[in-house]
């Protein structure tokens, strides 16, 4: 766990240097997951610069996570996004996981838009169709809010009753139904990983009231929450979660579902940005 004063000297070293880059003033914020990383194409692009240029950023190590940041415009919105994320299960400190979330923020943006590929587990679900998150439910056994509260970007206690927010929810169900998209919405249940969740495990989650599972976003929007951001989540159920798919489980195919559904995905994700 890094000091308060750490975090926020790095913080503040890590928004002056991209500031020195761009000129851009995002207001919306994109993280893009596993094998999604092709909405770049749909960004007017001002800026693109690599995480390991950029002071207190950690480069990604999982494929399908490339690892840039990228400034531009879609529609009328200027934007930032992060092609692929760091994950708890690299061995990463929490405070680094959400560092990215929390630069975004003090670099102006007020929605954020969460994107991952996760395992399916609701009934009538297939490889290749979207899940809206409504909510999530938090098994990763920790919180980026543990620690000393950093009073500057919110409360010791955030409020989490509308995580996700209803208002741009209703708008992205919206931009899945005109464009015809198999969507559902659902909890998100999020783990450590790296394991894909056994059988039992799954069993377990769909008890619990989840409809798809997956090894990031949680606390990205914890931390995003904390600092007063609005956000919305898309899964891109990538496969049938252990137990329900009558096969092994591979990150292949994690990647390959997401080249498949790449237009549909980059088509709405681009409309619901316009949209705002």
């Amino acid at each position: 766990m890094e000091s308060f004063a750490n975090t926020v000297q790095k913080l503040q070293e890590t928004v002056h240097f991209l500031r020195s880059k761009t000129t851009t003033k995002p207001t919306v914020g994109v993280v893009l997951g596993s094998g999604l990383g092709a909405f770049v194409n749909e960004i007017q692009v001002e800026t693109k610069i690599a995480f390991h240029e950029i002071p207190n950023f950690m480069p990604t190590t999982v494929e399908g996570h490339q690892g840039n940041l990228i400034f531009g415009k879609v529609g009328p919105h200027q934007v930032v996004a992060l092609q692929g994320r760091n994950h708890f299960y690299e061995g990463h400190s929490m405070d680094t996981v959400v560092f990215p979330t929390r630069v975004l923020a003090l670099m102006g943006v007020q929605i954020l838009v969460l994107t991952n590929s996760a395992g399916g587990m609701a009934d009538g679900m297939q490889a290749g169709d979207f899940m809206i998150i409504d909510d999530h439910i938090n098994f990763v056994g920790n919180n980026p809010l543990i620690g000393p509260n950093i009073k500057e970007f919110g409360p010791r206690f955030p409020d989490m009753t509308e995580a996700y927010d209803r208002k741009l929810t209703e708008l992205l169900e919206n931009v899945m139904k005109k464009n015809k998209v198999r969507y559902h919405r659902g909890v998100y249940g999020g783990l450590t990983g790296p394991t894909y969740e056994t059988p039992a495990e799954v069993r377990f989650l769909k008890l619990a009231g989840c409809s798809a599972v997956g090894m990031s976003t949680v606390s990205e929007c914890i931390a995003a929450n904390h600092m007063g951001l609005r956000v919305a989540a898309i899964s891109c159920i990538s496969n049938l979660a252990a137990g329900i798919a009558k096969h092994k489980l591979t990150h292949d195919e994690v990647t390959e579902t997401g080249r498949r559904v790449e237009k549909d995905f980059t088509r709405v994700l681009k409309e619901f940005i316009t949209s705002i």
